[in-house]
């Protein structure tokens, strides 16, 4: 059996901004997703959701990843078992991440020799397979690792503060909070225009503070990127709540992370206040992760 894994991510700035081709800044978090495969007569894909074969309504990433290795080799069957650190649906990287691991397991399998370029392509060609249309951002830094600004795929340094993150368990629809910042571009273009040319702006004007570890300075641009966000209609009262509550009790800063409406937030926060934040968050509603960014990308865990 080979186990391989890979990390969650979170936008420190740039969301919905980066659709219409302006600069985010993707980190890498160390919450992970993990994939275990060994060889068997049939395709059997077990997780949290159930055990299925090829299946596009319960398994469907895992089902195309499989389905592109049968092009590539003379795959027949396999056995893939999933355990997941990292929210469904939660602006998180979920989705990436089960895809890129399942990738990487399955290339040490089957011995096919992909480079982590190639298997970043892939997994985007199968996240697009599956939505419609999706970011390479989020399977290029889940491969990767480390803080990234897409779409110069440029390497900053890595965040060296803590991580904590809020998700409200509210399903939110990428698709439609997309489309609705769309729809206000057009009857407002003069407006939301320069508002997302602002929060691409910020990921310009942050790595210069990223790089050299002024988080005072991050978090401060995180807070306006989020006041910007809830401009644009990307906001809810609980994704409010929770930044409040984490930049009142220590937070340098806090923001979305994802499309909003509902899924997670993210904070950064010196390593002395995480617990004080977190706690703020929890008693504002949330469910929290404590956690770290990570350079280390998809990788092998055990065979």
């Amino acid at each position: 059996m080979i186990t391989c894994s890979a990390p969650g991510k979170v936008y420190l700035f740039g969301e919905h901004a980066v659709v219409y081709g302006e600069p985010a800044v993707c980190c890498a978090v160390d919450i992970r997703t993990r994939v275990s495969v060994a060889p068997a007569d049939s395709v059997i894909i077990s997780s949290s959701l159930g055990t299925t074969g090829i299946d596009f309504e319960t398994h469907p990433y895992v089902s195309a990843v499989v389905e592109r290795f049968r092009e590539l080799s003379s795959l027949k069957g396999v056995s893939i078992r999933i355990v997941s650190e990292i929210p469904v649906g939660s602006g998180l990287g979920s989705s990436a991440a089960v895809t890129i691991a399942t990738i990487k397991a399955l290339d040490a399998l089957l011995e096919t020799g992909l480079e982590l370029d190639e298997i970043a392509r892939m997994g985007h060609e199968v996240e697009q397979r599956i939505q419609g249309a999706a970011s390479p951002t989020d399977t290029y830094v889940c491969t990767m690792g480390g803080v990234v600004m897409i779409p110069q795929r440029k390497k900053l340094e890595l965040i060296d503060c803590g991580i904590v993150i809020g998700n409200t368990n509210i399903f939110s629809s990428t698709k439609e909070l997309v489309s609705n910042v769309a729809e206000l571009n057009e009857s407002f273009p003069d407006v939301i225009g320069p508002v997302l040319s602002s929060i691409g702006k910020m990921s310009l004007v942050g790595e210069g503070s990223v790089n050299s570890k002024d988080y005072v300075s991050v978090g401060k641009l995180m807070n306006i990127n989020q006041g910007l966000l809830d401009a644009i209609g990307v906001g809810c009262s609980e994704l409010s709540s929770f930044t409040y509550a984490a930049r009142n009790n220590g937070a340098y800063g806090a923001k979305i992370t994802g499309a909003g409406g509902g899924g997670c937030m993210v904070a950064i926060a010196p390593r002395e206040r995480v617990g004080d934040v977190a706690d703020a968050i929890a008693s504002a509603g949330g469910d929290v992760v404590v956690t770290e960014a990570t350079d280390i990308g998809v990788r092998e865990e055990s065979r």
